[in-house]
């Protein structure tokens, strides 16, 4: 080890000395030089050897005089790598402002002697800047611009810093699939370039994503070969990793290997003080014992974390500590407690959503297609303050109030539907007996009354879907309100079971949904107006309505669509993409994928929406667009379905000149195809 460390203090100082030379050598050199080009070439030398060895000062004094002798020669490269070279030292110094400043003007200068390169370095470096600013959308067009220059030249160095500045922006844009790409890319730089530090970085980022992204083992891998590359005085990088790592483990239930790296994880994090590692490990090992049933540790333990978690201000793992206290107490049939936790959580998720809303978005941009609408930053951090207490109950209560008179209008709504549609079944059984007394006079006339027969047939199905279906939604619901007018449960316990009636309101309102569109479609001759639209802004609105309930699931939902125009009705489209999606939800459970995709397929544009989920039998495959069958089935959780969803699908997509089909196999998912034409169909 002596020897290793003497051989590392020789090397230093060889190098050093190397450098010192090169300094010295080029000032005397600079010293005999004609006031030309020439000498302001020999001082970017000097100036960037300076910069290399972080004598600032010495820099920034020779660019001064450099700058001049190029302003009287009019020699713009000189002028370009003055600016570009002070900019950098703002940068290092942190002072921003003059550093965009600086590295705006070296645009400039290299733009007018098109160096292609001296351009991408610059936007490079903007977007390291506009990021750390929070400016994501100019960070992501200054990188992006500079990517494919650096990757044309092969510049290794350049190319890490544009793919991890990238990663960084898409991650604190909410894209973790663009995060996930350019942190491959960045490792695989830093790899040949044996970068150990970025490597470190790299994994760990790739880590977090895939944790995010519910990849566990993947998630574990990153972490684990990480560590591998610490050295054994980095404690506080890996009292920072083990938490996380033992956190994944958790998620894959192997409960050992979690606790070991927990425990080593507070150790450190207890050792170097570091009260976000302490925090975090101890919010995950009271995860771990509410798992092993040792209750009362993990009471003691999160009653720790919730007291730094509210001193930090650290909302996300507040969040965390509120859901694990709900489940502590339920196990604890301590449900009045628990009830007050989950009402917490949900005041706190509410304001944080908020806050994701108001946040940074980035808008569409033309550099290219990989710039795209993007959700809310991932994270927030803002100090948790005494008042918010008292405003998260306020607006709790507002939302029990919401939710009761959105109960109430419900059930108004309902009542009104059920008689329009019994007004619509006796009226259509009218005319169908009309019909029959005619039949025998005219053969057309006969047909069609044959057609007025198979809907009256379709009526009666919806009358029955109705009377037991729609009817157990609102007897559920009236039930627990009558309680409520009666004083047979107290407005505490009404507030309990609030979720429970909002989960029969939505039942209610889905059955409501599709009774409605396959009342039009099959009593009121339905014409589409077909338009050319994008049907990838359909996949993004239709995939934001059911985010929570995909969260809730466990479920991993991946956006493989791309911008391609059909031409169809698009509020008929809408109605399909969400069924299926939905559809796609219900029959899927935690750790199962959800793709959504878009293609050319023979000159019109083929739909899919694919899961992993639990798939449907070759018997049941015939029944899922007839009508008269009526065949719903329940959901991985339970859910109800009516049995109409996909009968309305098939229906609208016909009407749109297109086709609908689906490929399945039990225990391993289902593919639903949509064909549509790309453009008005010649007559």
């Amino acid at each position: 080890m002596k020897q290793l460390i003497i051989y590392a203090i020789c090397l230093f100082a060889v190098i050093s000395f190397a450098q010192n030379a090169k300094i010295d050598s080029l000032t005397v050199r600079l010293a005999y030089q004609n006031q030309d080009s020439t000498k302001v070439e020999t001082s970017l030398l000097l100036i960037n050897e300076l910069y290399k060895v972080e004598d600032y000062k010495k820099a920034l004094l020779f660019i001064a005089q450099t700058s001049e002798l190029s302003k009287s020669l009019n020699y713009d490269k000189g002028l370009a790598e003055t600016n570009y070279i002070k900019a950098l030292i703002n940068s290092e110094q942190d002072d921003l402002g003059n550093a965009v400043s600086n590295f705006e003007i070296a645009r400039s200068y290299f733009s007018t002697i098109n160096d292609t390169l001296g351009i991408a370095k610059v936007n490079n470096n903007l977007g390291v800047i506009e990021i750390q600013r929070g400016n994501y959308k100019k960070g992501l067009q200054n990188s992006l611009s500079a990517i494919s220059i650096f990757e044309e030249k092969d510049l290794k160095d350049d190319l890490s810093k544009a793919y991890n500045n990238l990663a960084e922006a898409y991650f604190n844009t909410g894209k973790l699939d663009k995060a996930l790409q350019y942190n491959k890319k960045a490792l695989s730089v830093r790899e040949e370039l044996d970068d150990m530090e970025g490597m470190k970085s790299s994994l760990k980022n790739l880590g977090q994503i895939y944790a995010l992204n519910d990849d566990y083992r993947r998630s574990i891998d990153n972490y684990e070969r990480m560590l591998t590359l610490l050295d054994s005085d980095e404690k506080d990088i890996r009292g920072a990793v083990l938490p996380s790592l033992g956190k994944s483990y958790l998620a894959i239930e192997d409960l050992d290997k979690a606790s070991d790296y927990l425990r080593e994880g507070l150790r450190y994090s207890r050792f170097q003080k570091d009260e976000l590692g302490i925090l975090k490990s101890l919010n995950a090992f009271g995860e771990l014992n509410i798992k092993n049933k040792r209750l009362k540790l993990a009471e003691n333990q999160l009653l720790e974390a919730l007291k730094l978690a509210k001193k930090l201000g650290d909302d996300e793992e507040l969040l965390y500590n509120l859901k694990l206290n709900t489940d502590l107490d339920s196990k604890r049939g301590f449900y009045e407690d628990a009830f007050n936790w989950q009402n917490q959580y949900y005041a706190l998720k509410d304001k944080l959503d908020k806050e994701r809303a108001a946040a940074v978005k980035i808008p569409e941009t033309s550099i290219d297609d990989t710039i795209e609408d993007t959700p809310p930053l991932i994270e927030k951090k803002e100090a948790v303050e005494a008042q918010n207490e008292a405003l998260a109950t306020t607006e709790q209560e507002d939302q029990k109030k919401q939710d009761t008179l959105l109960i109430y209008g419900l059930i108004a709504g309902l009542v009104f539907i059920t008689a329009l549609l019994i007004f619509s079944y006796l009226k259509s059984s009218k005319d169908g007996k009309s019909n029959k007394k005619f039949a025998k006079e005219n053969k057309e006339l006969a047909l069609k009354n044959a057609q007025l027969e198979e809907v009256n047939q379709v009526k009666d199905k919806l009358f029955s879907i109705v009377s037991h279906d729609l009817k157990d939604s609102i007897s559920s619901i009236k039930a627990f309100l009558d309680l409520l007018k009666d004083g047979g449960i107290s407005k505490e316990e009404f507030n309990e079971l609030i979720p429970e009636l909002s989960e029969n309101a939505n039942n209610a309102s889905s059955l409501l949904f599709n009774l409605l569109n396959w009342s039009k479609s099959q009593m009121q001759n339905l014409q589409p107006k077909p338009e050319l639209f994008n049907i990838q802004e359909i996949f993004q609105i239709k995939i934001s309505l059911i985010e929570k309930k995909v969260n809730d699931k466990g479920i991993i939902l991946i956006d493989e669509s791309r911008r391609e125009f059909v031409y169809a009705d698009r509020s008929m489209l809408e109605i399909v993409i969400q069924n299926l999606i939905t559809n796609a939800v219900k029959f899927t459970g935690k750790g199962d994928v959800i793709t959504v995709s878009n293609q050319d397929y023979n000159g019109k544009v083929l739909i899919c929406v694919e899961d992993t989920g639990i798939g449907i039998s070759e018997e049941n495959q015939k029944k899922l667009f007839n009508a008269k069958k009526n065949f719903t089935t329940i959901g991985t959780e339970n859910e109800k379905g009516t049995g109409l969803g996909l009968t309305i699908c098939k229906d609208l997509v016909e009407l749109n000149n297109g086709r609908i089909w689906v490929e399945s196999t039990p225990n391993i998912g289902s593919k639903f195809f949509i064909e549509l034409p790309k453009a008005a169909l010649s007559e």
